[in-house]
């Protein structure tokens, strides 16, 4: 019997929507345009979160990184020592990563500085290229594979050699259809001879569309302009050592480097994958926030036009609820009717959005690097916030209905 109802609610509500199309389509817009902004939303944000985790493990599940500074969440700063802790730090060294290179715990460091800067060839000019300075190892860290040439050896990081590996967008950009391997560009002014052509995976961090050019750290400190202290290292502990034997390692190695005492805090920060997951998570949380701010205001204006929409069809079926009532159905009877009504619009609303939103995430997906998923999460939270926003603001004009007289109510013209 109830089960009747409920269908008898929904087709009445059906029937509504055909007779006053405008008004429901304003019910219907405002709680689609909700639902569409949790769905859109939530599949970019859980697209990105996957793009993130899958970018981390390809530096390998024990891979971490030494700082000057790390600092997790959102960091405001205003220009003093108090917002900008890291000032008290001293700058990272190649000697403090030869340092750590060599603990038997560790398998191999990688070491970068990076900056932005011209390159040439012949006539041929480009600023802004990406410039990054890095030790032998770096193709390790970074993924990507080399198309043809090599990479540069440790003895030509080590003597500093004005060698380079360049992407594909640098070869275009500098040479065009001609072979890039074996050319000498320019960096700053200075030759490097081209001895590598670099295949950069695409990713939501990796622009390949961006040229960017490789050189031994060694050289990079030599000719490029950048600003330092802000070098950091990769390490890649070995097989049989786990990340936190590791850690102690390089922890123990680096305080005893720089003689720090017993009591003194450490200088510089160790940062493990798990901490840049948690530190991303952090931030995708303020997508959240946002997210459930625009989505709730979508449900608000769904929820006004469900209260117009159900009073108007309450007064135009004064007679109707007259007549039932006056056959024997009771206030919470009537009270149900009227909010499975209620809450059909919304849910038809948040159809719709659902619709919209998926489809969004669809072009997401196949135009742009992020791999947008629709989470099962969001969907079963739309549906339930589409019938709640029904039933929350259908409740007075179900009540009033409820409430009616059903001798004045069958007075009514």
């Amino acid at each position: 019997m109830q089960l009747f109802r409920v269908f008898e609610g929904v087709a009445i509500a059906l029937d509504s929507v055909r007779a006053n199309k405008v008004r429901a389509a304003l019910t219907i817009l405002g709680v689609a345009i909700g639902v569409m902004v949790v769905i859109a939303m939530a599949s970019a944000i859980t697209g990105v979160n996957r793009s993130v985790a899958a970018q981390i493990e390809t530096l390998g599940p024990k891979t971490f990184f030494v700082q000057r500074f790390f600092q997790g969440g959102i960091n405001v700063s205003d220009g003093t020592e108090e917002t900008e802790p890291w000032r008290r730090n001293p700058w990272l060294t190649v000697d403090e990563a030869e340092v750590v290179r060599r603990l038997p715990a560790v398998r191999s460091v990688t070491w970068r500085e990076s900056t932005n800067g011209p390159v040439s060839f012949g006539e041929s000019k480009i600023r802004g290229v990406e410039i990054v300075g890095f030790s032998s190892s770096w193709i390790l860290v970074v993924g990507g594979s080399l198309s043809s040439g090599r990479n540069f050896t440790d003895l030509e990081q080590a003597v500093g050699a004005h060698l380079t590996v360049i992407n594909q967008k640098a070869a275009e950009d500098l040479f065009g259809s001609q072979d890039a391997v074996g050319k000498t560009i320019k960096i700053f002014g200075q030759p490097f001879q081209v001895i590598g052509l670099y295949f950069e995976p695409q990713s939501l961090f990796g622009n390949t569309n961006t040229p960017k050019v490789v050189i031994p750290h060694s050289a990079f400190v030599k000719v490029a302009e950048f600003q330092k202290g802000w070098m950091m290292f990769a390490v890649s502990p070995t097989e049989n050592v786990t990340v936190l034997e590791a850690e102690d390692a390089v922890t123990a190695a680096l305080r005893t480097k720089r003689g720090l005492r017993p009591s003194q805090e450490n200088n510089f920060a160790l940062v493990t994958q798990d901490k840049l997951l948690d530190t991303w998570n952090q931030i995708t949380a303020g997508f959240f926030v946002v997210m459930l701010a625009l989505s709730s205001v979508g449900l608000m204006v769904g929820g006004v036009g469900v209260v117009a929409i159900m009073m108007i069809s309450v007064t135009e079926r004064t007679r109707e609820i007259g007549v039932r009532k006056a056959l024997g159905a009771t206030r919470r009877e009537i009270m149900f009717q009227f909010l499975v009504e209620a809450a059909t619009l919304t849910l038809i609303g948040g159809t719709i959005g659902m619709i919209m939103g998926g489809l969004i995430a669809w072009g997401i997906h196949s135009l742009t690097p992020i791999p947008a998923a629709v989470p099962l999460w969001s969907v079963v939270a739309a549906v339930v916030a589409s019938i709640i926003t029904g039933i929350c603001f259908g409740l007075y004009p179900a009540n009033r209905a409820s409430r009616m007289d059903p001798v004045e109510a069958l007075r009514y013209e």
